[in-house]
């Protein structure tokens, strides 16, 4: 029976729109890209092997002409499309209607080969009517935004290829460049370098808390604002190298607030002015890409991905619209159904007299897509959606409904007022003191959203800012109502980047897309250049290498206006206003003439010479007394500190550094105490049945104690590893003299005389009766398990690795994807935490004590991400590898017959002579 066959990329969107469609329709997925460039030599094709392009699957001297190749993953669904395709009467591609969306739609065009009619179904949302309006009015592929995004492929392949095997030479292996992640690690370098260089002012203010004299006599709190007619100094008037950056302020200090305060006892005050102002708040705009991810972090703590992620899963089951969108605008019909919800809900005071239209877009808007809302032409209510997805994607269907309904209700409004009280101290000093305060009138919007802020969370409720003043007038007398309280303050030095705060600073800058800011915030991490403590952002030193090299000899690539000027030519590709092929050309080979701009093929091959390495790879922390820099350097087993600039490396005095210290934290006084703890390591003490001393180090596979030195004995000193419940600061001789008396004999079975032993292994504790062996719960029981109770053990059914019970380290809350309870448990390689179904390292940065519950589930989330993608790689190289032995197998069998066929004729060869 004939029928019309609708390929989307995921599974999930086939099942919902197959449930819309019926009969007369297949609806079967792509899974995502079908085809790309060759990942590696293994993909690129045999007729293409010899190619010098070959290696970048483009071919630079033949108009840029990509080299396209099926995924390895992707072969069996190829087959069942094609098989799909040959029973069906016309073919619809219902990819998302963005720049990769169009691509993949081509791609699969261009791989199925279609013998029947094709039409493109676009749609924002996954309802039945929308699906049906766009069977109802397809339209033809858009070969422009095909282009757009095959532009933007061939230039991240370029880039990346091109300059990643710069960072291989100057750097270390296995590094990598790209046009955009480079920048957004420039920018996590660039405020860790600004923390680096900040120096902390100090000032000190007064606060008190006052009422009126007469009448209204509530209480209020006020803080001091001028001495003598000048302005207080606060944090805001001093640079980050700790001076003020203006002379028209006072700075106390806290003899000087003290003894302020001491003046200003029993002094009798006055308000000196007393002015009010309209207070007014409009409601944010409906939520595009850029700002669903920044309070998807702030307001639940979700990381870009995890927040993509649930919107992913939401838009799929045709719960909210497409969620890559840079446009404000909402419909027609979604106005209609906020202002409904919002008079039946809250109210027609809640309403405005018309809807409230957003038009503007972000910098590098692509498609015309409507904002990110809840989908329908009614909204279903968060309290509805709970019981049908996900607590993760609830969570953030929530978000998106409060933001949309929001964005139509009525201002806040209010009023805000300002009392001034005068004062003259004991020594005739003149003195000011602020006190501010505002009243809700009407809350408006706050009734159901609060966009928060980048610094700190401010919660939903307005009354957290509401603060109502007693209604005292000009000339009115005031009092003290307590003693005054003077307190000290530190500037801070600028805010580490956080998942929100990045995200709002590449969208501000024009690099990248929106819809890519998670993927590039998951590279960062994923390549070691930047990972995270607590929620903050923090670059490694290796991060710092990168970016002298990218700034001191390709700086044009990681200039933030000349990366957002190619996000722009790649909008005038899509939009016909730029051709591809010429733009591609100057990029790679250069403007030409004697004043142009070289080309990325020039800049690499002509600046390598010129990088030294060592100057790169040098991060300075200050001079000693004696005048001897002191740096950081990046080397190929990592970063270490180093005093003296020496070329003969032996004359330099070098320390590791832990692998999780913040660049910040490594100042110069610490960098020193590094320095100064001894080659051989700290000494404990002397072993009293041998006489060596005992030694506690930090190795390069953790913290250990060792027996001796290799002068001591002819063979290599005795070692032992840490327990985990060790530090290298706080072991002790008695510690480390039970360490290495491991492993310990307990004793002798009774039964046949077998000696019993306990020992620390590569998993973990364990006791061992000849080749028997048995897994311990704790590294401890070595120390004070019996005999008896090594009998015991091994009475027991022998378990697989891992099966021992060990008790929890610390239970989590619950994980809102799966509803399951996390724990975090200690495993073979370190903590890790577990939902039941799924277990997550804990990463750099990370500790049992600090793990959060939004952090423990973003791992998880991570976890869970990339496991088909783990499951399928390892499929690819089982695969691989049982063909390579099927080779080797049939070449072997060649070389025997071969032979065999030799000795043969050699017979008979010998017969007859």
């Amino acid at each position: 029976m004939a029928h019309a066959l609708v390929i989307v990329e995921s599974p999930k969107k086939a099942t919902t729109i197959a449930g819309y469609l019926g009969d007369g329709f297949v609806v079967e997925s792509s899974v995502g890209h079908i085809r790309d460039l060759p990942k590696n030599a293994a993909e690129v094709p045999k007729a293409y092997k010899g190619e010098k392009w070959a290696r970048t699957g483009i071919d630079v001297d033949n108009g840029f002409k990509p080299l396209y190749v099926e995924n390895s993953d992707k072969k069996d669904k190829i087959r069942e499309l094609k098989a799909l395709l040959k029973d069906a009467d016309e073919l619809y591609l219902a990819t998302d209607e963005d720049r990769e969306g169009e691509a993949i739609a081509w791609h699969l065009i261009e791989v199925l080969n279609p013998q029947v009619p094709v039409k493109r179904m676009v749609f924002h949302e996954i309802t039945k009517d929308a699906i049906q309006a766009a069977i109802d009015s397809p339209r033809e592929l858009d070969r422009r935004m095909v282009d757009a995004q095959e532009a933007r492929r061939i230039l991240d392949r370029l880039f990346g290829y091109e300059v990643s095997p710069v960072l291989w030479k100057k750097v270390m292996p296995a590094l990598s460049a790209g046009r955009v992640q480079s920048v957004a690690t420039r920018m996590v370098v660039e405020r860790e370098r600004e923390r680096m260089a900040f120096v902390a002012a100090s000032y000190w203010d007064v606060k008190g808390e006052f009422a009126a004299v007469e009448g209204d006599t509530r209480g209020f709190a006020a803080s001091l604002s001028r001495i003598g007619g000048v302005r207080l100094a606060g944090g805001r008037d001093f640079g980050d190298d700790g001076t003020l950056t203006r002379d028209d302020v006072v700075v106390l200090d806290q003899a000087s607030a003290g003894a302020l305060v001491a003046d200003l006892e029993g002094v009798p005050y006055e308000v000196r002015s007393r002015e009010s102002k309209p207070y007014r708040r409009r409601p944010a705009a409906p939520f595009i890409t850029s700002t669903f991810q920044q309070e998807a972090g702030r307001k639940l703590g979700l990381s870009s991905a995890m927040a993509m992620r649930a919107a992913q899963g939401l838009y799929e089951k045709g719960y909210i619209t497409y969620m890559r969108t840079d446009s404000t605008t909402l419909s027609g019909t979604a106005l209609q159904a906020a202002r409904t919800m919002i008079a039946e809900r809250y109210g027609r005071e809640y309403l405005p007299d018309s809807p409230r239209l957003y038009t503007k877009k972000s910098k590098n808007a692509q498609e015309a897509h409507e904002a990110i809302r809840p989908a329908g032409e009614t909204f279903k209510l968060p309290e509805t959606v709970a019981g049908e997805v996900p607590s993760s994607e609830a969570r953030v269907y929530e978000l998106i409904w409060k933001r949309t309904v929001a964005s139509q209700m009525t201002d806040c409004t209010g009023e805000t007022v300002q009392l001034r009280l005068g004062a003259t101290s004991a020594s005739g000093e003149d003195v000011e003191f602020n006190a501010t305060g505002t009243v809700i009138q009407h809350r408006g919007f706050r009734q159901v959203y609060e966009e928060t802020r980048d610094v700190g969370r401010s919660g939903d409720d307005a009354e957290e800012n509401e603060r109502r003043l007693p209604p005292l007038a000009e000339g009115d007398a005031a009092r003290a109502t307590g003693p005054l309280e003077f307190e000290g303050h530190e500037t801070q030095p600028p805010s580490r980047f956080t998942e929100a705060s990045l995200v709002k600073r590449l969208e501000e800058l024009g690099v990248g897309r929106p819809s890519t800011y998670a993927s590039i915030i998951g590279t960062i991490q994923d390549r070691g250049y930047v990972w995270k403590k607590g929620s903050a952002l923090v670059p490694s030193f290796t991060a710092f290498s990168v970016v002298n090299v990218m700034e001191g000899h390709f700086p044009n690539l990681v200039d933030y206006a000349f990366t957002a000027k190619m996000e722009d030519d790649l909008d005038r590709i899509a939009s016909g206003a730029e051709e591809t092929e010429p733009w591609l050309t100057r990029f790679y080979f250069g403007e030409g003439g004697e004043n142009g701009e070289p080309g990325l093929k020039e800049k690499v091959s002509t600046r390598l010479p010129d990088i030294d390495a060592r100057q790169v790879n040098t991060i300075p922390l200050g001079m000693t007394d004696d005048g001897e820099p002191v740096v950081v350097r990046v080397g190929k087993f990592g970063p270490y500190v180093q005093k003296g600039d020496s070329e003969n490396k032996d004359d330099n005095e070098t320390a590791s550094i832990p692998d999780d210290i913040p660049p910040d934290e490594l100042t110069l006084d610490k960098a020193m105490e590094y320095l100064s703890m001894p080659k051989e390591g700290r000494i404990l003490g002397q072993d009293p049945e041998t006489g060596l001393d005992i030694y506690a180090k930090a190795g390069r596979f953790g913290p250990y104690v060792q027996l001796g030195t290799f002068d001591d004995t002819d063979d290599k000193p005795k070692t032992a590893s840490l327990f985990k419940t060790m530090t290298l600061e706080r072991v002790t001789l008695d510690d480390a003299r039970q360490l290495l008396s491991l492993p310990r004999t307990v004793g002798a079975d009774p039964t046949d005389g077998a000696v019993i032993t306990v020992q620390n292994g590569r998993y973990g504790p364990y006791l061992k009766k000849g080749k028997d062996s048995r897994s311990l719960e704790t590294e401890e029981q070595m120390f004070t398990i019996t005999l008896e109770e090594c009998l015991a053990i091994l009475a027991q059914p022998k378990r697989g690795r891992g099966q021992t019970a060990k008790p929890p380290l610390r239970e989590m809350g619950v994980d809102p994807e799966s509803g399951q309870k996390m724990i975090v448990k200690d495993g073979r390689f370190g903590p890790y935490v577990t939902d039941g179904e799924y277990n997550a390292s804990l990463r750099k940065g990370d500790t049992v004590e600090e793990l959060t519950d939004e952090r423990a589930a973003e791992l998880l989330a991570d976890r869970r991400a990339k496991g088909p993608a783990k499951k399928a790689k390892k499929k690819a190289k089982k695969k691989a590898a049982k063909k390579r032995a099927t080779k080797k197998r049939a070449t072997k069998k060649r070389a025997t017959k071969k032979k065999a066929t030799g000795n043969a004729t050699a017979e008979k060869a010998a017969d007859a002579d």
